[in-house]
Parts: C-alpha cells; sequence; structure tokens
C-alpha cells in the first residue's frame, strides 16, 4: 500500500508552482516524503507505480527522488539476486539517509562504460576528481555515488564505483542549475577534487567497457524503469487537464462544450490511446526485474525501449492537450505549460534516441 495519501499529495501539488517559479529545492515535499517513508526500500514494481503517482502531482519532486530511489532499487535488485553487497545501503536508507547519483560526465557518451573521472587509490580507499552533472538532490544527498577510471603502474584500467559521504571534503556543488524545466530537482554540476570513499563504501572495480556485472544491470533497470514510471506520470496529469480544459469551455459558435468537437475529442482520443500502450509495458518490465528474469543480452533493449517510448509518448500526450486545451494553457502560470517543460527534459536522459536505436539494431543484427 501507497504511504501517497491524497492529502499529502495535494500539499505537494500545491508547492510545485512556487518551487518552479522560484528554482528552489523542494524541501517540504522531501521532509514529508522522509517522514512517512517514502524513501523506504520496497520492489521495483513498488517504486514504478509510486513514483508515476508522485509524477502526476509534482514532476520535478518526482525525478529529483527517483535519484534515491534508483540507489534503493539497485541494493534491493541485488539482495534478491543473492548478492549482500549493498545491504548497507538498505539499512541506511531505512535509517533515513538520502542517496544522489553522481555518474553523469560532461562529453561522456560511453556513460557507465568509462569515466572522465580519475580514480586514485590512498591510504583506506580512493579519491575521485573531476566533474559529474545532474546532480539531482544536491542541496540535501548524504551519501552521493559515483564513479572513476583508475589506472595502475601497469596501466591496467578500471572503473572504481563507491559512495561518498556529504561530510567528506573534496567536493562542491557549483550551485547553477537554471533550466527549462524540472527546476525544483536542483540538479547542480559537482565538483569532485580529491572526495575520498572509504574501502567500505567502494562497491564494484570492474573492467572499463561494457560488461553484464549484476551491479551495471541494475543500475540501468532502476534509472531507466523509474525515469519511464515519472514521464509517465506528467502524461497522465496532462490529459486529465486536458479533458478538464475541453469540458469547461463552450465555443462561441456553436454554444457546444468543446468536449464536444469531434477534431478535439479526435485529438484527446489519440492521447489517451497512445498512453494506455505505457502501463503494460513498464508493469511488464518491472514485474520481470523483481520476478529474476533472465533476458540476457535482450534486457538493454527492454530496458532503452521503454524509457524512449515512455518520454516520446509523454511528449505526445503533453502535445495533443496543448493543441486542445486553448491559448490560456500557453500563459506561464498554467500547470500546463509547466508540464509542457518539465517533460522535454526527458530528451536528455540516458539513453537518448541515438543510443536506444544503436541498441535495438545490435539486438536485432547482432553487433
Amino acid at each position: 500500500m501507497t504511504v501517497l495519501t491524497p492529502a499529502l499529495l495535494d500539499r505537494i501539488r500545491s508547492r510545485a508552482a512556487r518551487y518552479d517559479r522560484e528554482n528552489i529545492f523542494f524541501t517540504e515535499d522531501l521532509q514529508e516524503l522522509r517522514a512517512v517513508g517514502y524513501l523506504k526500500p520496497r520492489s521495483l514494481r513498488e517504486l514504478s507505480d509510486d513514483q508515476r503517482l508522485l509524477a502526476a502531482y509534482a514532476p520535478a519532486t518526482a525525478l529529483g527522488i527517483n535519484m534515491h530511489l534508483v540507489w534503493i532499487g539497485v541494493a534491493w535488485a541485488l539482495h534478491e539476486r543473492g548478492d549482500t553487497s549493498l545491504d548497507w545501503l538498505l539499512a541506511d536508507a531505512e535509517a533515513g539517509k538520502v542517496f544522489a547519483l553522481g555518474l553523469s560526465e560532461p562529453g561522456n557518451d560511453l556513460v557507465m562504460w568509462d569515466s572522465l573521472t580519475t580514480a586514485e587509490t590512498v591510504e583506506g580507499g580512493y579519491t575521485f576528481t573531476g566533474t559529474k552533472v545532474s546532480t539531482s538532490l544536491s542541496p540535501a544527498w548524504t551519501q552521493l555515488g559515483t564513479f572513476g577510471k583508475h589506472t595502475a603502474e601497469d596501466g591496467t584500467e578500471t572503473l572504481v564505483h563507491g559512495f561518498i559521504s556529504r561530510d567528506s571534503p573534496g567536493w562542491r556543488s557549483l550551485n547553477d542549475w537554471d533550466t527549462l524545466g524540472m527546476r525544483a530537482s536542483q540538479s547542480h554540476t559537482t565538483v569532485l577534487d580529491g572526495a575520498f570513499v572509504p574501502a567500505n563504501r567502494v562497491v564494484r572495480v570492474l573492467p572499463v567497457g561494457p560488461n553484464a556485472d549484476p551491479f551495471i544491470f541494475a543500475i540501468f533497470a532502476n534509472f531507466l524503469s523509474l525515469i519511464a514510471s515519472v514521464y509517465a506520470g506528467i502524461a497522465d496529469r496532462a490529459l486529465q487537464l486536458g479533458v478538464e480544459a475541453l469540458q469547461q469551455r463552450s465555443s462561441a459558435m456553436t454554444g457546444d462544450q468543446y468536449s464536444e468537437n469531434p477534431d478535439l475529442r479526435w485529438r484527446m482520443a489519440d492521447a489517451a490511446l497512445a498512453l494506455d500502450a505505457l502501463e503494460p509495458q513498464i508493469h511488464s518490465v518491472v514485474n520481470d526485474v523483481d520476478g529474476l528474469v533472465d533476458h540476457g543480452m535482450g534486457w538493454f533493449r527492454k530496458l532503452t525501449g521503454l524509457k524512449q517510448r515512455s518520454v516520446e509518448t509523454s511528449r505526445h500526450v503533453v502535445e495533443q492537450v496543448m493543441r486542445s486545451a486553448g491559448a490560456g494553457a500557453f500563459r506561464n502560470t498554467s500547470e500546463l505549460a509547466r508540464l509542457q517543460r518539465d517533460v522535454l527534459a526527458g530528451i536528455y536522459h540516458p539513453s537518448n534516441p541515438e543510443s536506444v536505436h544503436r541498441t535495438v539494431a545490435n539486438d536485432l543484427f547482432g553487433g
């Protein structure tokens, strides 16, 4: 059972416009969500359903929280597969710690297969030096999951994954998040300058390049599924607002509600048909992750395809609603205008369309 009660969701929605307008972090939302246990571990299906619901009320809050929940999902997925290496993370999440993703780097289109950040061995662990972008939850995280490349004396290169504590020296936030949409996520650039990760928080040391380690699979599975869920939630809300707008407006020419206009009814039905196709696909993927189904390398086609379809479908739904709801939707104070800005952020999350199509083509033809 979700902890997202109607009263809580209404309070969260009531703050979303101010967060966006003032470009500030969703501090009150986070406090309330943490207090009711929303940040605690649970299955990917539960996380996905919750995030879709939350995103319909406050997309930027949902996107920010996503980055914490991705790590929860990674640790959960590993535990379910008999790997206890991240059980400490589940315990910390139960205790109220907030986790964030410090993975994306400017100019690194290899994503998880290489890193422009350097990882150096020091007594008791590693230090990391580099730049990470789109660090959601920047004002609030207590543990930042990151990675960098270590080069041994013999030239061997490995990717070191670990968690930086907020009270560790050697990192700073640039407080530079001033974007078109998803503003409350406050996903600032993070500069690592010798940030220390102790050995007991180093969770993987992997070879450079693609690999099938369960840790990497779990990152892809949770990130892509939960991103898909957030954007589906935006589309849910947009469709609801579109229906309400057409029911509240009438034609001066005919006197009929616009909800009776056949062209507008077609647009809204087209949006609904597209959105209807998302739910079974999302549920199929997250249920298979929770059910330990082995799709082998086919997983990457399923996961990247899910993210791509959800983002593009959600953009289509919002577009159809904006074309139907009237010029009032174009006003800056309109919730639909904010949803249109927020949904655009989906095209910048990995995997991008080019990468998705390469992945699917490789699944079809090899490569």
